[in-house]
């Protein structure tokens, strides 16, 4: 439920758009509202549920990510939409926290790698076939039917919870980190916000500045109180290791480049090319099913090729598959993209199993559970803010190539109506101009996604070191892979 609600959501949006007369910014929001809370709460999560019961705390994650994922398919407005997926993605930071940790206290030694091994087999599967579940349930069922979904499954998973796991504690838990929650959901939220507004109130405005300012003012007061307070959500002294940085930055990488240009190239299937949702989710496939073969060879190359050459190769292919993406142009078809949709594939499965691994295996074993959760938390991190800055860039490049074509035109307005779909009628200049005004925005956007990945695994080349492994750890990942 946790990865179709990121991937199926996607392919579903341009009818969100119809049907709920969503501007760009609120199908941004659609995206950003889960992610900002999955990101703000996982590590908190973790840490609630080990001081008041595991089980517990699940089983309330889940009833609250059913409940919010009802209050989608029923939301009447944009804005109801985004407040409700903002609740999925608290209940989903549960999830994300726990699971594991539920899954460590029922099995050990083998057994433990080979349910491990089936867990990440569920995520890679759920990436595979989100883009087809979400088209195929949209096209035939309407978009609420993706959230509608998510009901049956959650009442039948808490009452499994409640019925068939065992209650665990951990006796020494450390307390929530209220102030540090606090100030790093502040922050982000900040940076977002003003990400998704600048454009539109103006970048020298007083909201965005405040808001930037807000951002900044918040993450330090983030990090002063992770180096004072006793028990941190984000240990920071973890980022002296070498290797530790280099998979968080990796994460960061791949989730803020390819992943956070999936609402893009999902805009640019189906409002531009007129692909149906289902057309685009097949469209996907490609990209989908390679990373899903590729990962399971991935985790067996573990044991024999330095991870940091896994991590960084897998990076690379996926910049080149986005910078090979662009350079889109009227008249191409979505096999433009089939190339840079393998490349990206191959990438993505290439890295994940050991940005993973080695983010628990360079900490104390007592730590894994707090590393884990910060590697997802980077992730979320780079997802949130990148869609919410290549919307930035976007705009501002597609409103400046329309306006250098129409002079006196509304281009914010141009811009905003083709990137949401809603495509101008009318003399046939306008219309050409609002569409290369698309292009040069999504052609830009790709090329600065394909840097942020190539950065990444230089990051990752030079920071992740086999020195920094622990030796007791590459049995363990053997059996997990």
């Amino acid at each position: 439920m946790l990865l179709l609600d990121i991937t199926v959501v996607n392919t579903a949006l341009p009818d969100i758009q119809e049907d709920l007369d969503a501007s760009f910014t609120d199908l941004q929001w659609v995206i950003d509202a889960y992610t900002l809370t999955l990101a703000a709460f996982t590590l908190s999560a973790g840490s609630l549920a080990d001081r008041l019961g595991r089980r517990r705390v699940f089983a309330w994650g889940l009833a609250i990510f059913t409940v919010a994922s009802l209050g989608c398919a029923l939301a009447p407005s944009a804005d109801a939409l985004n407040i409700a997926r903002a609740f999925q993605g608290v209940g989903g930071a549960v999830m994300f926290a726990v699971s594991l940790a539920l899954i460590a206290q029922e099995f050990h030694g083998r057994e433990l790698g080979t349910a491990t091994g089936i867990y990440g087999a569920t995520i890679g599967g759920a990436v595979a076939i989100g883009p087809l579940v979400g088209g195929a349930l949209t096209d035939g069922l309407g978009w609420e039917s993706i959230f509608y979904l998510n009901v049956p499954i959650g009442i039948a998973a808490v009452w499994l919870t409640l019925t068939r796991v065992r209650e665990s504690r951990d006796p020494q838990a450390r307390g929530v980190d209220w102030v540090g929650t606090v100030t790093f959901s502040g922050s982000l939220l900040c940076l977002v916000l003003a990400l998704l507004r600048g454009n539109s109130e103006g970048w020298e405005s007083t909201n965005i500045v405040l808001l930037l300012a807000g951002a900044a003012v918040l993450f330090a007061a983030f990090v002063v109180a992770q180096m004072r307070v006793r028990e941190p959500m984000l240990p920071l002294a973890l980022f002296r290791i070498p290797s530790f940085t280099g998979v968080q930055l990796g994460a960061f990488a791949i989730a803020g480049s390819q992943f956070a240009l999936f609402l893009y190239i999902t805009l640019y299937l189906q409002n531009v090319l007129g692909l149906s949702p289902l057309e685009a989710g097949l469209a996907y496939l490609p990209i989908t099913l390679t990373s899903f073969f590729v990962a399971p060879i991935s985790g067996q190359l573990i044991a024999r090729v330095q991870p940091r050459f896994l991590i960084g190769g897998g990076l690379a292919l996926a910049g080149l598959g986005l910078i090979l993406m662009s350079g889109v142009e009227e008249g191409d078809e979505w096999t433009t993209l089939l190339g840079g949709f393998l490349l990206g594939g191959v990438g993505i499965g290439l890295l994940n199993p050991p940005t993973a691994a080695v983010a628990v295996q360079v900490v104390e074993r007592a730590q894994s559970g707090m590393a884990a959760g910060i590697n997802n938390t980077f992730r979320q991190v780079g997802i949130a803010v990148g869609i919410a800055a290549y919307g930035a860039l976007f705009l501002n490049r597609a409103e400046s190539e329309i306006a250098e074509r129409l002079p006196g035109a509304d281009a914010h307005g141009l811009s905003e109506a083709v990137s949401s779909g809603a495509l101008p009628s009318g003399p046939e200049p306008v219309v050409a101009a609002a569409r290369e005004g698309f292009f040069a925005g999504f052609n830009e956007i790709l090329l600065i996604g394909g840097g942020l990945a190539l950065a990444g695994a230089v990051a990752a080349l030079l920071l992740v070191r086999p020195q920094d492994i622990r030796e007791d750890a590459e049995p363990a990942l053997a059996a997990a892979a």
